[in-house]
């Protein structure tokens, strides 16, 4: 028995495949091109789909004995399609410029708070239904002649199976989706003048789509009887992949965009959530639900730090066969040992995430001296991650916010000059798992559970998700990034205002 999780990205789609042991078997991935413009940011959704038939046939070939796909997917980007699921235009991504003004009249006509209050978002342009009004509006004749709304989960579901369902914690990313009543809310979709029934069937996370099309099955090679799952929004698919499930443990999801996402019992204090742009989703299990904490550059900005200041340090590291990451790493330890640099990184560098949404902002080192050398900056930008990584934490923590360990996921797990220094800024355990890829693994666990081969996630976590090393904080070490702390706090108010 094969189980599969399909993750439809930005820029690329990857299907991977596990046996019922949690044994990963290989994955295949295929990317599309994104257009970006002064006017919009789009995407083809055909490419998208012909990505996904592509991936899905590598694996078949190699495994035709999968049982379940499930399919998880970024947020916000919609796509308007006729009966058929043919797409009527390119998909806005959740970066597009276009729907500002939408937003703000919806919000005048409901009121922030109140918007909020339903829907667990706080009110941006980056969501679906800002950009769905937007469209009716300039597109009129697109709007008029579209059969359906679609977000990728539910697009590809529809495609792969025929059944338009869409699982609730992507709908609560279109910022119309009721967060307690489970449902999509008639008073924001009247306010927008927007058509409700246009959109797919909320269900909850996890929710069988039933056996693959014929039509599907013959392209991809897969068996007609392979049954198809409504994941998840890919965030909540990481958090379930990383084994988090209750309020005392949170997932650092350390990718190219740093993300913090912990776990509540209950629905938290919307009041604090609304104060730091926190997002409220709704989990997999019933009555939790989930936040994101983020920061646009985590791996970005090592990567910046990396191309554009250590070209000479990474011909060194390739000429001695190491990575260029861990060569810095280990040319700041071998001159300072775990002295904090004592510069001060804002890693606004793509603009600012939660607590803030400021997408004018701009990142700013402080400190410099004539012997800061190359690796004493890429130090200090990875301090300057998890100083905004703790200033999102103490902006959570009214809200109820209070968890023990973390669980850690994606690129930046694999450093553990990194790790230690998260669990010692953070006071917080921090646990590596075996697999970076939490989301194509909680995928695959949520898929086993919809299909029966998994008792239910608790089973299936136990079978999935390896715990490898947990570094621990220090508390002298601690207390020497937060002095440094107390300064960080003030850099954006300082900075902001000259940029």
């Amino acid at each position: 028995m094969k189980i599969a999780g399909l993750d439809i990205g930005t820029t690329g789609c990857k299907c991977t495949v596990f046996d019922e042991f949690g044994n990963d078997l290989g994955k295949a991935y295929r990317d599309y091109p994104v257009k970006r413009s002064v006017g919009g940011h789009e995407i083809d959704v055909s490419a998208v789909m012909d990505g996904v038939y592509d991936v899905l046939g590598q694996m078949a070939r190699r495994y035709p004995d999968i049982e379940g796909i499930g399919i998880t997917s970024f947020g916000e980007t919609f796509v308007i399609t006729d009966v058929e699921g043919t797409p009527l235009h390119p998909a806005m991504l959740y970066t597009d410029p276009r729907g500002k003004a939408q937003c703000t009249r919806i919000e005048k006509m409901l009121g922030a708070r109140e918007i909020a209050g339903i829907t667990g978002l706080r009110p941006h342009e980056m969501y679906s239904i800002s950009k769905l009004m937007w469209m009716k509006e300039n597109r009129p004749e697109i709007y008029r002649d579209g059969a359906y709304v679609f977000l990728m989960e539910d697009f590809v579901v529809y495609h792969l199976t025929g059944k338009r369902q869409i699982d609730y914690s992507l709908a609560t990313r279109t910022m119309a989706f009721d967060i307690t009543g489970l449902s999509w809310s008639r008073e924001i979709f009247r306010a927008a003048g927007i058509d409700m029934d246009k959109m797919s069937a909320p269900v909850p996370t996890g929710t069988d789509a039933g056996e693959i099309r014929a039509e599907a099955a013959a392209r991809t090679g897969l068996s007609p009887r392979t049954h198809i799952v409504s994941v998840s929004h890919d965030q909540v698919a990481a958090a379930v992949g990383a084994g988090a499930f209750d309020s005392s443990m949170a997932v650092d999801g350390a990718g190219t965009v740093q993300c913090v996402t912990p776990i509540f019992d209950g629905l938290p204090d919307m009041d604090v959530m609304y104060d730091g742009y926190f997002s409220i989703v709704p989990y997999i299990i019933p009555g939790k639900y989930v936040a994101y904490a983020f920061s646009y550059t985590g791996g970005a900005l090592l990567q910046w730090c990396v191309d554009t200041l250590a070209k000479k340090e990474k011909e060194t590291a390739g000429a001695l066969g190491c990575p260029v990451n861990a060569w810095l790493e280990q040319a700041y330890k071998k001159a300072h040992g775990d002295e904090p640099s004592g510069l001060l990184v804002l890693p606004h560098f793509a603009g600012a995430a939660t607590p803030y949404m400021d997408t004018g902002s701009r990142g700013a080192v402080l400190g410099l001296t004539t012997d800061t050398d190359v690796a004493d900056i890429y130090r200090a930008c990875m301090e300057g991650v998890v100083y905004e990584m703790y200033l999102n934490m103490k902006a959570m923590a009214g809200a109820g916010c209070h968890f023990t360990k973390m669980n850690a996921t994606g690129g930046g797990a694999a450093s553990g000059e990194w790790m230690q220094m998260k669990a010692d800024m953070l006071m917080c355990p921090m646990t590596a798992l075996k697999t970076a890829d939490a989301g194509t693994v909680g995928c695959a666990m949520i898929t086993g559970v919809a299909i029966g081969r998994f008792k239910d996630i608790t089973e299936a976590a136990a079978i999935m998700v390896e715990e490898t090393k947990t570094y621990m904080p220090r508390p002298g070490v601690h207390e020497k990034y937060m002095k440094i702390f107390e300064r960080y706090e003030k850099v954006y108010g300082a900075v902001r205002p000259l940029m």
